[in-house]
């Protein structure tokens, strides 16, 4: 099967997981890098061995099949737009935008271009997520009635790129969030609906040692940041298949002591590994034993594994398939993420106007063609 060649726009800290991660998959050649400040472009394409180009210059390659855009997340919408209009698909960071409307132009995009939208997170196709979904798919908790899901920390104060997760678009529910929701989606299912209670707890965050060259005329290391979002989030959400989940997501929390996500069965009960990772552990408690049991995983990718969206993306556009980290999946996510907000503003349940089909579960042992190994 032929190699995708695809180009990457934002060279920022992300850049760097993508940049190695693709190396793994035959169906991939990165072959070009641009970002608003070319020196970052510049030292990527050098350490990586790709050609560094200019924005437009990118977006005109013609050997480019397929752009990944690594921009923050209020630029996210705009790259994916311009990459339709080049004429090339496009595979988004998550979120796949900061509000409704863009998403939806970005869809009804993709369908005039006839071009395909890909986007992250990626993580619910490692082996921990396929091994979770393939114990409830194959009953090992019975029926799920509800569960927990729970990201919580004190916020990227030190986090070199860290003010603009204090801003509108990100947030600990745009940023951390979509890892959790879609992976609920992937093991439950689309959502129904939200009801929610969010809060800002403080005007300004302090952040350090490092800033992003983006800032650096405007912040120094330990100065204040306003805060423009929600910084603590947390909500029921109902699924169509009629589990309900409580989430939280926060940047207000200086320690807990939760798993990411336990999904509680008419059987049983299985505690999900960290969605931002691609492995384990898997652990599963059935009354007939009465103990905690941490399960094989029967997959492939239980490393660090960005870029396999991308190369699975690539790999059903070969073959003529749907790809599974779709636009659909990640248009429904967006619309989960920002109803919590909308619930908190309108006192009430917010029913969800989006839907996606189910992820396809992955085949125990991988997929031949995605890996170079």
């Amino acid at each position: 099967m032929q190699p995708m060649k695809i180009g990457i726009v934002g060279c920022g800290m992300i850049s760097d997981a993508y940049f190695r991660a693709a190396k793994k998959f035959l169906l991939l050649t990165v072959a070009a890098c641009s970002d608003a400040l070319p020196e970052r472009a510049a030292h990527q394409g050098e350490v990586y061995g790709v050609d560094h180009l200019s924005y437009p210059e990118l977006l005109a390659r013609d050997d480019l099949e397929l752009i990944v855009n690594l921009t923050p997340p209020q630029q996210h919408a705009r790259v994916t737009l311009d990459t339709l209009n080049a004429g090339k698909h496009a595979y988004a960071e998550k979120p796949l935008a900061v509000n409704a409307a863009d998403a939806d132009r970005i869809m009804a995009l993709a369908v005039r271009r006839e071009r395909r939208v890909g986007c992250a997170p990626d993580t619910f196709l490692g082996a921990g997520q396929q091994t979770a979904r393939k114990l409830i798919d194959d009953g090992w908790i019975g029926k799920p009635l509800a569960g927990t899901a729970m990201v919580m920390g004190r916020g990227p104060e030190r986090w070199p790129q860290a003010p603009f997760f204090f801003d509108r678009g990100a947030g600990p529910m745009l940023d951390l969030g979509p890892y959790y929701l879609t992976a609920l989606v992937n093991l439950l299912g689309p959502a129904q609906s939200v009801t929610a209670v969010t809060a800002q707890f403080d005007a300004y965050r302090t952040f350090g040692p490092e800033v992003s060259p983006v800032y650096q005329d405007k912040y120094r290391p330990f100065d204040p940041y306003p805060v423009r979002v929600a910084t603590h989030q947390t909500g029921i959400i109902r699924f169509h298949c009629g589990a309900i989940i409580t989430m939280i997501a926060s940047f207000d929390v200086h320690r807990h002591s939760h798993v990411p996500i336990e999904i509680y069965g008419s059987q049983g009960t299985i505690q999900v590994p960290d969605p931002n990772t691609f492995g384990g552990p898997v652990r599963l408690f059935r009354p007939e034993t009465g103990v905690w049991e941490e399960m094989a995983m029967p997959f492939h990718y239980q490393e660090e594994s960005r870029s396999l969206g991308v190369a699975e993306m690539a790999g059903a556009i070969r073959r003529g398939r749907p790809h599974r980290a779709n636009g659909e999946l990640a248009r429904h996510v967006l619309e989960l993420m920002l109803a919590f907000e909308v619930s908190n503003h309108r006192g009430g349940t917010v029913e969800l106007h989006t839907s996606c089909v189910r992820p396809e579960a992955l085949t125990p042992g991988g997929e031949v063609g995605l890996r170079s190994e």
